[in-house]
């Protein structure tokens, strides 16, 4: 694979790209071979009206996320949509603690069996997700719920708050979104905690799946290809409305666009460099897989958070190495 910080030098691109847009795709020892076509912000999506149904605010740490989701519950009100059959939505969630704790390198550690679940940021995720579970903050069967019905119940009104990507901001800041609901959505970033590693502005912005090229293929003609490619892409993905994982081009924001719209593009220029990585892109896939199936038990209330922690170190142990 070629050295794409040494690519990006070469073909004259290298103060173009977005530096989180870069850090995304690389390796946990700084080295990048990979090559961003796209960049995203995460958001939690909510609904300000049901907010002030329940008396409630935007949560300004996690720990407010359990009060916020009772209120809201005791008003009736679903709190938080999830698509909870995909497996990696509820990942997310598994992630923001330790990010807020201890920073990327958790899970870099954790993955390699070098840091454990038992550990304190682990075992602040594992009970700060129970307790989100006691507070009945996910919808009733979530974990049956699909990506296109958990986006239905909170752009219907039903839901409260939602967490996902810029990707979907032609349905959440557009006149696609229901006229119903089109005025009250807002949207926050990760919220932080006491004592907190990262910064307010840092949290889950993926740039998506790099390309990679192949350094025994590499000649003049694919210099030149991609010279060409790399120069065009950014303004072709900003006159999409998409964002450019570059700087210095505009997002064409579409005709039927929401003020929400342009808040939600702008907020790209003032993200910091470290990434809350998603977790199903760092760990091995057996124990990846077990941690999807443990973190709906844990959320349900099947399981205890110790009981938690002892499966997924013993998951770790024999998937790791």
């Amino acid at each position: 694979m070629v050295d794409v910080d040494l690519l990006l030098e070469d073909l004259g691109f290298a103060d173009d790209y977005r530096e989180a847009a870069l850090n995304y795709q690389r390796f946990d020892d700084g080295s990048l071979y990979m090559v961003p076509f796209e960049f995203q912000l995460e958001f939690f999506w909510y609904n300000s009206d049901l907010f002030d149904q329940a008396g409630v605010e935007v949560p300004s740490t996690l720990d407010d996320f359990a009060p916020m989701c009772e209120a809201l519950r005791a008003e009736g009100i679903t709190p938080i949509a999830l698509d909870g059959a995909d497996g990696w939505p509820l990942e997310r969630y598994m992630a923001y603690y330790p990010f807020r704790q201890a920073g990327p390198e958790y899970v870099q550690e954790l993955k390699v069996g070098e840091a454990s679940f038992s550990d304190a940021p682990g075992r602040a995720a594992a009970e700060w997700l129970y307790g989100l579970g006691q507070a009945g903050c996910f919808q009733e069967g979530f974990s049956s719920t699909g990506y296109a019905d958990a986006q239905a119940q909170f752009t219907s009104g039903r839901a409260a708050v939602y967490n996902i990507g810029t990707w979907e901001l032609t349905n959440l800041a557009t006149d696609n979104l229901d006229a119903g609901v089109r005025d009250a959505i807002d949207y926050f970033t990760l919220p932080t905690i006491e004592g907190a590693v990262t910064a307010d502005n840092e949290y889950v912005t993926p740039s998506g799946i790099g390309m990679a090229v192949n350094s025994s293929t590499y000649d003049p003609l694919v210099r030149d290809f991609l010279r060409y490619a790399l120069e065009r892409y950014p303004s072709m993905v900003a006159e999409s409305g998409a964002l450019s994982p570059t700087v210095g081009v505009d997002t064409t924001i579409p005709d039927n666009a929401t003020p929400l719209y342009s808040r939600a593009i702008e907020q790209a220029d003032n993200v910091g460099p470290a990434i809350a990585m998603p977790w199903d892109t760092q760990l091995d896939p057996a124990t990846n897989t077990r941690l999807q199936q443990e973190l709906t038990l844990l959320v349900q209330g099947d399981i205890t958070p110790d009981e938690f922690i002892e499966t997924m170190d013993a998951a770790l142990t024999e998937n790791v190495g």
